[in-house]
């Protein structure tokens, strides 16, 4: 659970940070992501996202109330889906991956624009998931802690979304930049996706922690796009 209740009675002023750091990093990354979609399909033909009302920033269109709790339990989570509708595009294959993509490429430009304190030296970076000794905290270490949060779950976000599993993005990305007889083929497995990633997502709370492919398998992933992103070398996640 990243709300660390002994960080709220050793030091609130660190809680409140990380509260609103949280709370940035899933309006922006759930909201731009969701509003990345909806744009990337008007762009390309598609009104659908339009016709439904999601070409918006109003975090009401697209926060979904389960999906957001759960990235601040957990790490990730969901957000409202767009409906889109490829076929009115001009090349609907190409249409569904970048429409896809542009949710998962949003969260990584907001994870860069965070990023450019800590690759210009400014501020530390400070991990999210592990304990912090707050005393003799000042201004620069707070703000460091906030963009380092914003940092994290926005690469979360865009790593999570780009798995190749349905309902996730990176499944529909995957169907459109295969080749068109693959494509099909991973096409047809879709309605596994959603009973295999929800098996995934608790696995680790039915082990007690002790398996958990997904982390597993994101955490290096994770690692390397945030040292890209930051310039820092070293366990950040």
């Amino acid at each position: 659970m990243i709300f660390n209740l002994d960080l709220l009675a050793d030091d609130p002023f660190a809680f409140i940070v990380l509260f609103s750091a949280l709370g940035t990093a899933i309006l922006l990354g759930l909201v731009l992501h969701e509003a990345s979609h909806a744009l990337a399909a008007d762009r390309l033909g598609d009104g659908l996202p339009r016709a439904s009302g999601r070409l918006t920033l109003n975090p009401l269109a697209h926060l979904h109330p389960a999906g957001t709790l759960m990235i601040a339990l957990v790490g990730f989570g969901w957000a409202k889906p767009v409906a889109v509708n490829p076929n009115a595009t001009k090349n609907p294959k190409s249409a569904l991956a970048i429409t896809a993509f542009a949710g998962p490429a949003t969260n990584f430009i907001i994870a860069a624009v965070a990023s450019v304190p800590f690759r210009l030296g400014s501020l530390e970076w400070f991990s999210l998931y592990r304990s912090q000794n707050t005393t003799g905290w000042g201004a620069d270490e707070y703000a460091g802690y906030y963009l380092s949060t914003i940092v994290l779950i926005s690469v979360i976000l865009g790593i999570f979304n780009l798995i190749p599993i349905a309902p996730l993005d990176g499944f529909k990305v995957a169907i459109g930049i295969l080749p068109r007889d693959l494509s099909r083929s991973f096409a047809r497995l879709e309605r596994l996706g959603p009973v295999l990633l929800i098996s995934l997502i608790a696995l680790p709370f039915i082990t007690g922690g002790r398996v958990s492919l997904l982390a597993d398998v994101m955490r290096p992933v994770i690692e390397t796009v945030t040292e890209f992103f930051t310039g820092i070398d070293g366990r950040l996640y």
